[in-house]
């Protein structure tokens, strides 16, 4: 059966309401905006050795999300799985989404929002912030084209090529967002080359589980029909991302407790009592990789869609503590100035940074989630992006064979 793709009715009250709370989102975020704008640097709970805060918490999260949203569609392309390709044009359609969404708070975290435009005309290719201006950037425009190619009759035979280019470079732009922290050699918990192809597999996960949510959203709401063969798929995808992101933060931290230069940040993220170690391990572990591991898989919850999605919201809220604890608990612990040696002085030396986040800054956060989901939202109801039917003998006409 031909699968046929569709805009949906967004004439229903349940729609405008949508819209309604996601405006209000993206409408409170600028207030906090101009809040924190008009009153200065003071009232957040950044600092002059806290610099990157809870914006960039959220920010970071929703553009690594960004590149893992757009797995769903390369699986379809790169490597030809069918079964995927309906899935496709909602995959680049999210990960767009949630890259605008990301660079909206990256942007008005700057103080000076303006400065943008000197980061946009002069480059220093030594700085991995200028590559990601052009990641970023090239990113918007290829997924543009790959969206493209497979709306667009005339040109589906460049979709697989398309689909390559897209693959290569959000796999790029990935690496680059690690490395924005790999290459921070200052920094005890940053100096690690592993961290750029972990930021790879952490984008898989927390893309898919976004787009799990979306799509058991949207049909869902719009009553269309979803075949538990697209949700098993996905399902089972999305367990082997959360071991994968497992594996590599093992591998992360053993390395790091080899070295005895790096048993003061590890000894600070795992086991002293502080938020970053409670986020680490009620977070990160239970909540964000075991429970939902366990969800996905026990006979009891692994055939329930309320389950899965629980899953995948578990995820999300254990990524965002993942990111807290890498971000925030990387710029607490104080810089190794003189290796061996204690130091101490006026200027917060050898201590603890402490930072507390600002309702303000939360808000400008959410505000990046309200503007991935209002771009999404409203993409779905003027174009094309979502399949009328998603059941069993549309995506897989064969799957009663197999069972």
């Amino acid at each position: 059966m031909k699968v046929v793709f569709r805009e949906i009715d967004g004439n229903s009250k349940g729609f405008m309401a949508l819209l309604g709370v996601l405006g209000l989102l993206i409408a409170i975020a600028l207030g906090a905006t101009y809040y924190m704008e008009h009153n200065g640097h003071w009232v957040t709970g950044m600092n002059n050795q806290i610099v990157w805060g809870m914006p960039h918490v959220f920010a970071i999260f929703l553009i690594v999300a960004a590149s893992g949203a757009l797995n769903v569609a390369s699986i379809s392309s790169v490597f030809n799985r069918k079964i995927y390709k309906p899935l496709a044009r909602l995959s680049g359609l999210l990960a767009i989404a949630l890259l605008a969404g990301g660079l909206m708070v990256l942007v008005l975290d700057l103080g000076r929002p303006d400065r943008l435009i000197v980061a946009m005309t002069y480059y220093n290719f030594k700085s991995i912030f200028a590559w990601n201006i052009i990641l970023y950037n090239g990113f918007f425009a290829i997924v543009a084209v790959y969206l493209w190619t497979m709306m667009e009759r005339k040109v589906n035979k460049y979709s697989k090529p398309a689909g390559i280019a897209a693959f290569t470079w959000r796999l790029i732009l990935t690496t680059g967002t690690g490395s924005i922290f790999a290459f921070l050699v200052a920094r005890q918990a940053f100096d690690a080359a592993i961290l750029a192809p972990t930021f790879v597999i952490m984008s898989f996960s927390y893309g898919l589980a976004v787009f799990i949510l979306v799509l058991f959203a949207a049909y869902k709401w719009t009553g269309r029909p979803l075949g538990d063969v697209v949700v098993n798929r996905l399902k089972n995808l999305q367990g082997v991302f959360i071991a994968a992101v497992f594996y590599f933060f093992a591998v992360y931290h053993l390395t790091n407790l080899y070295a005895t230069e790096h048993h003061g940040i590890e000894s600070f993220i795992l086991s002293a009592d502080n938020i970053y170690s409670t986020l680490f391990w009620v977070g990160q572990i239970l909540i964000g990789t075991l429970i939902p591991f366990a969800l996905l898989f026990l006979p009891a919850t692994s055939k329930s869609r309320f389950w899965i999605g629980t899953a995948a919201v578990l995820v999300i809220i254990g990524g965002m503590a993942q990111m807290y604890v890498t971000l925030i608990g990387g710029q607490a612990y104080p810089l190794v100035l003189f290796p061996g040696y204690d130091v101490s002085s006026s200027f917060h030396d050898g201590v603890v940074n402490e930072y507390v986040p600002s309702l303000a800054e939360t808000l400008l956060g959410v505000g990046g989630f309200g503007v991935a989901l209002i771009a999404t939202t409203i993409g779905v109801r003027v174009l094309r992006f979502l399949p009328e039917s998603l059941a069993d003998s549309v995506v897989d006409p064969d799957h009663h064979k197999a069972a």
